[in-house]
């Protein structure tokens, strides 16, 4: 530290009455829960769930708490027959519920039929139609449908609860700060030699 910044900092300190010039922030950028405590992350769960239950149509009568479990076992790693069985009701009843909060898994576009499907829904043809000139069934067509509306409603929504879902699920922060920090370290490295001549 050179005189001109040992002497801004006696100041600093002189007119605060603080011990330390910089402290760190004790909050998780963006969230106001305690990603620590079970009973906050569920509490908050249980509020972004009810949001979505107002915006948007529900196609399951599961409970929020139903919905807390699931959004919990999807982030977990668990299948569709695990959360089926955790919460005592049928798969079917579990994917609708999970694309209820826009978690669509890479298995709900697999299919051979999934891209042509999707392209008929896309130009708003109607099932019956899309059943006879895919060769598909109305089933098949259902569930195609149910994953466009929530691939839509997640853009239309900027991915709000899945990005606040990952937030408190994940450690997406952790990984946000350590890309930061390899970024710094790659131009702090880039910039070593670079050779500053400035004159005021």
């Amino acid at each position: 530290m050179d005189d001109k910044t040992a002497e801004l900092r006696d100041i600093f300190l002189d007119a605060t009455g603080e011990e330390t010039v910089t402290e760190r922030q004790a909050e998780r950028r963006g969230s106001l829960v305690d990603v620590d405590d079970p009973e906050a992350v569920d509490a908050r769960l249980r509020d972004l769930v009810a949001t979505m239950r107002e915006r948007y149509e529900f196609e399951t009568g599961l409970d929020p708490d139903a919905y807390v479990r699931l959004i919990r076992g999807f982030y977990e790693g668990e299948d569709d027959d695990a959360l089926a069985e955790a919460l005592d009701t049928a798969a079917e009843t579990v994917v609708r519920a999970r694309l209820d909060c826009h978690l669509v898994r890479d298995a709900d576009r697999a299919g051979d039929a999934f891209a042509s499907i999707r392209e008929r829904i896309v130009a708003d043809d109607d099932d019956a139609t899309i059943v006879d000139d895919v060769g598909t069934d109305a089933e098949a067509v259902a569930h195609v449908r149910r994953v466009v509306t929530a691939e839509r409603e997640a853009t239309r929504a900027n991915d709000r609860f899945r990005a606040a879902f990952t937030e408190l699920l994940t450690d997406a922060d952790l990984s946000d700060r350590l890309a930061s920090d390899s970024r710094e370290d790659g131009l702090r490295e880039a910039t070593e030699d670079i050779e500053t001549d400035v004159s005021f």
